[in-house]
């Protein structure tokens, strides 16, 4: 049996979006969709971010608040470009003349923007101040404070499953799910130094460390320790504190899930499990079909061939993958 390789980091990632795949590498990023007519469509744009050329976004936790808020906005950008796909064609809306007359034909962004503000709101209402409200019910039961802020992050860990459990039976974001597996599996993949083909794929994990819901779950878990270190008794005074720290716990969970995909540390791999253990719900198993619109957004952003040679030392040509995935079968996983 042939050594296994080492999982080595590529600098890309993505997401799902519907019936498709967003990749970004650097400041390229493609959307690729299976059309209705089936027929992959794949857009490739420049994304800079919303701070882009100011060095504060390279600082060591600061840079992960606006890789938040970026991948927010190119994540609201990507779906939008991919339901319009499968939307029915409908005349457009005075309303929607009136905004694209206010803002000068730039109504995509502003609303996009708004779509995002909108969610981050939303969310931090959810998961942040919903179970404080909630934890703050048994104050008259339990007296120690510490219990309260573990009861009020354990609420919040147990709200988030519940959320991803129940938008999962929707058919739409069950095969969003799918999709979600397509792009972890195409990067784990290359990571591992196979060549991109729809088997070496299909046989690669789902599971990613670099993955989104990783991320969530270490932002809710931190939380709690954070947490701890509020002592102010007015309740307004409490939940502006909760809502000033968070993007101090995003900063250090994206420092974390950064080291994460750059070392196979048996800590590192400890501190993981629980996110990796979560993906097990919001990923599922891809088809082949799947798994080939997420190889098309791949190859629009990222020369995987030449990562290959130059980080695995190998060569990949047509030959070579005619036959490739015989010479990778004895790989472990």
């Amino acid at each position: 049996m042939a050594r296994k390789k080492k999982t080595r980091y590529s600098g890309i990632g993505g997401q799902a979006v519907l019936e498709g795949v967003m990749m970004k590498n650097g400041e390229k990023y493609a959307v690729a969709v299976r059309k209705p007519d089936g027929e992959i469509s794949v857009e490739l744009e420049n994304f800079q971010g919303v701070v882009n050329g100011n060095k504060i976004k390279n600082l060591p936790f600061i840079r992960g608040i606006f890789n938040f808020v970026d991948s927010m906005i190119l994540g609201t950008r990507a779906l939008n470009y991919s339901a319009a796909f499968f939307e029915e064609e409908e005349e457009e809306s005075n309303f929607d003349k009136t905004v694209d007359k206010l803002t000068g034909g730039k109504s995509e962004k502003v609303m996009t923007t708004l779509v995002t503000v909108f969610s981050i709101v939303l969310a931090v209402g959810i998961f942040v101040v919903l179970p404080y409200f909630i934890s703050s019910l048994f104050e008259g039961y339990i007296r120690n404070r510490s219990l309260l802020t573990i009861l009020e992050g354990v609420l919040r860990i147990l709200i988030f499953l519940l959320y991803v459990v129940g938008i999962g039976t929707m058919n739409d974001i069950k095969r969003l799910y799918r999709y979600h597996g397509a792009e972890h599996k195409c990067i784990n993949c290359i990571e591992k130094g196979r060549p991109l083909t729809v088997h070496n794929v299909m046989r690669s994990s789902r599971l990613h460390r670099r993955c989104g819901t990783s991320f969530i779950f270490l932002v809710l878990f931190l939380s709690i320790v954070l947490f701890f270190f509020i002592r102010v008794d007015n309740v307004v005074e409490k939940v502006l504190l909760r809502l000033a720290l968070m993007p101090v716990v995003a900063g250090i969970s994206y420092e974390i899930i950064r080291l994460a995909g750059r070392s196979d540390n048996i800590l590192v791999k400890i501190i993981s499990a629980p996110g990796m253990l979560i993906q097990r719900l919001t990923t599922k198993e891809p088809d082949e079909s799947m798994v080939e619109v997420a190889i098309a957004s791949v190859e629009a952003v990222f020369d995987w061939k030449k990562y290959l040679y130059d980080t695995f030392g190998y060569e990949v040509d047509d030959s070579w993958m005619d036959d490739g995935d015989k010479k990778e079968e004895d790989l472990d996983e």
